[in-house]
């Protein structure tokens, strides 16, 4: 019931208006500051790596570590470049209300890298906010470039033929 009207209502098309802007204004002015500065995400990745989540004298996500320490590490330039970028990009996807899910989606994943790196913050502020912008749905991105831009997206890539099935123009499957 209560998913029904996140996902229908005007009412709370509005406040999930509210709701993505305060949430895509901390993603973007987070983001910019790492853009515009001289952002290296090592120190950060050799804090997580030396400072792992620990319980009882074990390592709480054991997968999380190896990734720091065999893939984030060795790219370090490029991991600052997605995490810079990424978060400049959710940021406005979530302010102008365009692919408002997809947004929500990888801001949420960015949480929870840092969540499983031991970092708190706003993280799980912006994951709670961001639960009810995914499941809202289009709802959410209703006062956004959403109300043109999925409408246009789903006419441009499906579309129903004279069998009624679904053709991805694009790639012509049937």
């Amino acid at each position: 019931m209560f998913s029904q009207f996140l996902r229908t209502n005007k009412v709370a098309a509005g406040i999930l208006t509210f709701l993505r802007l305060y949430l895509g204004w901390m993603w973007l002015s987070a983001g910019i500051g790492k853009v515009m500065g001289d952002f290296n995400a090592g120190g950060y990745l050799n804090g997580a790596l030396a400072n792992p989540v620990m319980q009882e004298e074990q390592l709480v996500y054991p997968t999380y570590v190896a990734f720091i320490e065999r893939f984030a590490l060795p790219n370090t330039e490029l991991f600052s470049f997605m995490v810079a970028w990424g978060e400049v990009l959710v940021g406005l996807g979530l302010m102008l209300g365009i692919l408002t899910n997809m947004a929500a989606f990888f801001g949420v994943v960015m949480n929870f890298a840092f969540m499983f790196a031991g970092t708190i913050s706003t993280n799980p502020l912006m994951v709670m906010i961001a639960i009810f912008i995914l499941v809202a749905g289009a709802n959410a991105g209703r006062f956004g470039g959403d109300r043109w831009v999925l409408p246009y997206l789903k006419q441009a890539l499906f579309t129903k033929d004279k069998n009624s099935t679904v053709t991805n123009k694009k790639l012509n499957v049937a």
